[in-house]
């Protein structure tokens, strides 16, 4: 859980208030590409792009990624209405306009996917748009199993209790590296617990609006890319590639990855995105 070289861990200071994030430069220390802004999912944290930021900024860039709202080091009141997807969205927006004046690449992780799309449908313009093992809608199946049971029991138990009695017993049974725990410890009991419960029914209630995102994209030109895991086991992998067809835009099928291609397989997975930005970035010019 140590950070690559060139990473630190930072604030960006928004419109919509302070967001934790980690960073990443360039070995120079001067980017000169479009930056990029990596957007993590419903139970996630930034940490969870720790193993492509390096190679990622290698490529001259600033790489920023960030604890949504109420999500583990960033600050969330316990006003619901503060993590409609609908919000979460317009601090996306706000992160944006905080990380540019110029383009920036972004990135949406799982739920931080549906809430990415959000932002760019209500008006936010990034230089391209991922959407990383993230469904047209909300998730089904076993995925919207735990999402609900989450929901339910937070207001019942608390995460205090879920970590001692459910998920602490998971990790280590299933052999989590100590370290790998004590972080996931501290991120489980620092989320927001209304606002974990509050985006866990966002993320089991969300419309199809993949539509509106493809007259979007076209009037636009944003050029979108659908990247996931081969072994997904949140949305189908088959859904999302009925989703990039729709979009008609490129997908990217992370072998040996599940749910978390940035994590499973870095080096594919940050050679994809850097491939679409690099691509991007040559239209823009």
């Amino acid at each position: 859980m140590s950070l690559p070289p060139g990473v630190r861990r930072t604030t960006v200071e928004t419109s919509r208030g302070p967001f934790a994030a980690l960073e990443a430069l360039p070995g120079s220390g001067v980017p000169d590409r479009c930056p990029a802004l990596l957007v993590p999912g419903l139970t996630g944290s930034k940490e969870d792009f720790l193993a492509v930021l390096e190679t990622l900024a290698a490529s001259g860039r600033r790489v920023v990624a960030i604890d949504m709202r109420g999500q583990y080091e960033s600050i969330g009141p316990d006003d619901e209405s503060a993590y409609t997807r609908a919000a979460l969205g317009a601090d996306i927006a706000a992160l944006l306009s905080a990380l540019g004046p110029g383009p920036v690449h972004l990135v949406g992780h799982s739920f931080g996917g549906l809430v990415c799309r959000e932002a760019v449908l209500a008006g936010a313009r990034p230089a391209s748009f991922t959407l990383m093992s993230s469904g047209p809608a909300a998730v089904s199946g076993p995925a919207a199993a735990k999402a609900r049971a989450l929901r339910d029991a937070i207001p019942e138990l608390g995460m205090a209790q879920i970590w001692e009695l459910s998920l602490e017993p998971d990790y280590l049974g299933r052999g989590v590296q100590r370290e790998v725990v004590a972080f996931l410890k501290a991120r489980t009991l620092g989320n927001s617990e209304k606002g974990l419960a509050f985006m866990a029914n966002e993320i089991l209630t969300a419309p199809d609006r993949v539509d509106e995102l493809a007259k979007h994209c076209a009037d636009t030109a944003l050029r979108v890319l659908v990247l996931y895991g081969e072994d997904d086991d949140a949305w189908d992998p088959r859904a999302q590639a009925a989703m990039a067809e729709r979009l008609n835009a490129p997908k990217v099928v992370i072998p040996g990855a599940a749910h978390s291609p940035a994590w499973d397989a870095p080096e594919t997975t940050a050679a994809a995105l850097l491939a679409l930005w690099a691509d991007t970035e040559r239209t823009l010019k």
